[in-house]
């Protein structure tokens, strides 16, 4: 599937697509909060996810990360609560994701 048709599909299933000056050669992909930056895979592979789906802070993410026995979503000096209702969001987005990536998806 080319890459075109993969955001196309995203796009159907409520993804926003945006791009970061920060990140010039990659689409920011987001959803409740949850940022995954996509970049070519390959010729004819369409796309793959650059580093970690995490929590969106600024124009960047905050990966999910432990720190102190708890659970946060970390960004440089920036942290956020790791609640069960946002693991549970950011595991639906990145399932999502992953299944567009993989071709799983077609719009109904």
């Amino acid at each position: 599937m080319d890459s075109s048709e993969q955001l196309q599909q995203l796009y159907v299933l409520g993804f926003d697509l945006q791009t970061f000056d920060r990140f010039p050669k990659s689409i920011g992909v987001l959803r409740d909060g949850c940022i995954a930056f996509l970049v070519p895979a390959g010729p004819d592979a369409g796309l793959q996810i650059l580093g970690n789906v995490g929590w969106r802070m600024g124009e960047s993410l905050g990966p999910l990360v432990e720190r102190n026995g708890r659970k946060v979503f970390l960004h440089k000096e920036e942290m956020i609560e790791a609640t069960p209702e946002r693991i549970a969001i950011m595991e639906k987005f990145t399932a999502d994701l992953k299944a567009v990536l993989r071709g799983e998806h077609r719009p109904v």
